[in-house]
Order: C-alpha cells, then sequence, then structure tokens
C-alpha cells in the first residue's frame, strides 16, 4: 500500500507542476514582446503540455485520480504574474520571473523524487524527463536575463 502511495503522490506533483508551468506561461505570453523568448516559451509550453499528457495517461492506467491543482493558488498566481509585467515586461524580467517558477518546480520535484524511492519505474521515469527538462529550462532562461 505505501508504493501505492508513494508513487501516487510522485505523479500527483508531475501532474500539479506541469499545470503550474502551462498556467503561467500562458499568463506570460501575453506580455512577451520580444520574439526570441516569445518562441521558447511557446516551446516550453509544449513540452510542458507533452508531460502532463504523460501524467494523465499514467494515471488513468493507474485508476489513479489527480486532483486539479488549487484554483486560489493559481488565482494568486495569474495577479501576481499580472503585477510583475505590469511594472516591468522587459525581456530580462520576464525571463527571471520564470527561472524562479522553474526552480521551485525543480525544488518541489526533486523532493517529491527523493520521498517516493519506491514508486514504480514508469512515474519515476516520468518525473525524470519533466525534471531534467525544467533544469534545462533553468540554462536557457539565463541566456535571456
Amino acid at each position: 500500500m505505501e508504493e501505492k502511495k508513494s508513487g501516487e503522490e510522485l505523479l500527483a506533483e508531475v501532474y500539479r507542476n506541469t499545470h503550474y508551468a502551462l498556467a503561467s506561461i500562458a499568463d506570460i505570453l501575453p506580455a512577451t514582446q520580444e520574439g526570441e523568448l516569445k518562441e521558447e516559451l511557446k516551446r516550453m509550453h509544449e513540452d510542458y503540455e507533452r508531460i502532463c499528457g504523460k501524467a494523465a495517461l499514467c494515471a488513468k492506467q493507474r485508476g489513479i485520480e489527480l486532483k486539479e491543482p488549487n484554483p486560489l493558488k493559481r488565482a494568486m498566481m495569474w495577479g501576481s504574474i499580472k503585477m510583475n509585467t505590469i511594472k516591468d515586461d522587459s525581456r530580462a524580467h520576464i525571463a527571471e520571473m520564470m527561472t524562479q517558477g522553474t526552480v521551485m518546480g525543480i525544488t518541489a520535484l526533486t523532493r517529491s523524487i527523493r520521498e517516493s524511492e519506491d514508486a514504480d519505474t514508469a512515474i519515476r521515469t516520468l518525473a525524470g524527463e519533466l525534471l531534467a527538462i525544467e533544469q534545462g529550462y533553468e540554462q536557457t532562461l539565463r541566456h535571456y536575463l
């Protein structure tokens, strides 16, 4: 029973992480003027959508119900992004905001992976794939700072 719970929580973290990333990118894209950064954000969005879909399929195959992320937290993120981009919509500031979000995702995902050593291989592989993508984005976003 403990293995199932561990795997479920790790899968839930992957799902939450991708949902928050997708929402943040969707909120920040309209404020992004710089073409190269805008294209990078679109690529990021596609990758997060792909991982989110894999997480949903993985959950369905295992009979796991994934809950939608907290709507209050989502609304707070939206407000924060809007206020921050009104103050400063420069390429560097947008990259900084995205980097901060990516680092928070990396931290939460790393903690969940460490706490879920007994999760099944497919779930751990998916979490590792997301972690690698996010670490790559952290490096990529530094180019725009």
